[in-house]
């Protein structure tokens, strides 16, 4: 079976498919022997891949959840030599890319996994998997403020919506989300004059955190996986409300008079049909023959 080649690379552990296309770029990858710096090759299973010299091989699929501690930076190389969640990871899962940031304040359920099809169906917005959050805040939550959540307001980095909300406590939230903005939470309840104390991530998808221990990382089960996947292939269906057609009945009729007077365009739309536009005579540059 053939592959794109910064696919096959991702799924033999060496980062994203985007990081991965760095290192092709770079001209570190080579395919039977020569170099490659083309992004979108395929390659057979059975070509023979190196990078920086080493062969590389495709792992099987690994599906690993972690319960995040805050205080931990979600990359794999911070340049300001933070404390990643690479640091309690075991050496077996070091090479698994995450699946979505968590910020370095919060907490909860991330997601690592050498399948790049399955992290990008989670993370791209068309497939729309909910992220479920439980957030507490500096205040009492206003439930006025809920539709404003709901329907949304521009933050940086775009429009941000929240997809339900509901309040657990007085100063107690549970929000889910469908989008992926950075730092979306904290910026709309900021936004609405709320501070977040504690961000906690609890779901995606079927997904569940569930009974984990701060920094306690382990395998998904087989039921877990599937379930994962099947959400991950689905394509939500998008309902088309198409117009009621115009009654041919009820065309608005346009005196001749002021039909004259408006332009074709608009007299097609008042009409229903095209009006034909009368042009002047060109004129011609040729001279005129002498009689």
């Amino acid at each position: 079976m053939r592959m794109r080649l910064n696919r096959f690379l991702a799924a033999a552990g060496l980062g994203s498919r985007r990081s991965c296309e760095d290192i092709i770029r770079d001209g570190r990858v080579a395919v039977n022997g020569s170099r490659v710096e083309t992004l979108g090759l395929s390659i057979d299973e059975n070509d023979d891949v190196r990078v920086d010299g080493r062969i590389v091989r495709a792992q099987s699929p690994l599906y690993v959840v972690l319960n995040k501690p805050a205080g931990l930076v979600t990359t794999r190389n911070d340049p300001a030599a933070r404390h990643t969640i690479y640091d309690i990871l075991p050496p077996e899962h070091r090479t698994l890319a995450y699946v979505g940031r968590l910020d370095k304040d919060s907490e909860g359920l991330l997601l690592l996994t050498n399948d790049g099809m399955l992290a990008q169906r989670l993370t791209h917005p068309s497939h729309e998997i909910d992220k479920e959050y439980e957030v507490v805040i500096d205040r009492d939550f206003d439930p006025a403020h809920a539709e404003k959540l709901l329907a949304g307001f521009h933050i940086e980095g775009g429009k941000a919506r929240v997809h339900a909300v509901r309040r657990i406590a007085p100063t107690k939230l549970k929000l889910v989300l469908r989008q992926g903005i950075k730092r979306q939470i904290r910026l709309m309840l900021y936004a609405l004059g709320y501070e977040v104390k504690k961000l906690v991530r609890v779901r995606i998808g079927p997904l569940k955190l569930g009974k984990m221990n701060m920094g306690e990382s382990r395998r998904l089960t087989a039921h877990e996986t599937d379930a994962l996947r099947a959400a991950a292939a689905a394509v939500p269906v998008k309902v088309v409300v198409r117009k009621t057609p115009r009654d041919p009945r009820k065309r608005k009729v346009v005196p001749a008079e002021a039909r004259s007077k408006i332009s074709p365009k608009k007299a097609t739309r008042a009409t229903g049909r095209a009006t034909a536009r009368v042009r002047p005579p060109r004129r011609s540059n040729r001279p005129t023959p002498l009689s």
